[in-house]
């Protein structure tokens, strides 16, 4: 049995070793990942195709262009900050689209490689785009702080876990046994991969926020944006049992992360208009009575 015991570390250590190591932008944090780019963007490519293709395309040419822009925005802004902190060879990773779905749903997501979607329902929510940018920006930063990859990792992980373990038991303790074990164990893996999905959509509010500022939108919309969207969303689970952080908590990392966000922020220079003040000489004539 100690044997088996050693043989589970060593496979753990193994498994925790293997992998490239990769930094994320902004945040600076580091992760082990079992998925290459090039394999993770042609899932993604697949995937949004089938996507768009079950979906309507929104025939409203204004909202459309108005996602188009700030989207592109904020690409260019995220590609000037990768070309300039060292991180330049990731962008051939990178092939940014942006499509508006005729959909009541109050949501968006982007796929890895920038492959992204914007819901129609979530524009009576975010009003401006400022706050529109505050959710392309949050769903970017997942796509550059590579968290598909980076859950795609862990749960290959897991699962040569759960296999190592259960093939233990099996010879140790019976098939039985193993079997119930085996089914806990992937029990608590799911159960934290609820804090480790949080972890990420904490990380990607901060990181999109950083984005959204350096694309010349007022980071301080965030707010406002995330109060509307507690006040309109149902009834929400507990935290603990969700893979997304309280609106409460959500706003209150916002808050403090806002200092750091508004450094990266550069109001827009508003045109003054000069008025220019000539007297004009008005001649008086006079008639001779």
């Amino acid at each position: 049995m100690k044997r088996n015991i050693l043989f589970v570390i060593l496979a753990a250590l193994l498994m925790t070793a293997c992998g490239t190591t990769s930094t994320v932008p902004v945040t600076g944090r580091t992760h082990r990942l079992l998925v290459d780019d090039a394999q993770v963007l042609s899932l993604s490519k697949q995937q949004y195709s089938e996507v768009l293709g079950k979906s309507t395309i929104s025939t409203d040419k204004t909202k459309t262009a108005m996602v188009k822009n700030v989207g592109q925005k904020l690409a260019t802004a995220v590609e000037t900050y990768l070309k300039n902190n060292g991180m330049a060879n990731d962008l051939q990773y990178y092939e940014w689209e942006f499509n508006l779905v005729k959909s009541d749903q109050v949501n968006a997501f982007c796929m890895p490689g920038g492959k992204i979607v914007v819901y129609e329902g979530i524009l009576p929510v975010t009003k401006d785009e400022a706050s529109l940018a505050i959710v392309l920006g949050h769903e970017i930063a997942h796509a550059v702080a590579k968290h598909s990859a980076e859950q795609m990792s862990t749960q290959m992980r897991q699962a040569y876990g759960a296999q190592i373990v259960g093939g233990i038991l099996n010879k140790s303790v019976g098939g039985n046994a193993a079997a119930i074990a085996t089914t806990l164990a992937s029990a608590g893996f799911n159960f934290a991969n609820l804090k480790y999905s949080r972890d990420n959509e904490t990380e990607a509010d901060y990181i999109g926020l950083i984005f959204a500022a350096m694309a010349g939108y007022d980071p301080q919309a965030a707010i406002p944006f995330w109060e509307r969207m507690a006040a309109s969303a149902t009834k929400k689970p507990n935290e603990l049992f969700s893979d997304h952080p309280s609106d409460a908590n959500r706003i209150a990392n916002l808050q403090k992360a806002m200092p750091e966000a508004l450094k990266y922020y550069t109001p827009p220079v508003k045109a003054t208009t000069k008025t220019s003040t000539t007297s004009t000489a008005k001649k008086v004539t006079t008639k001779k009575k």
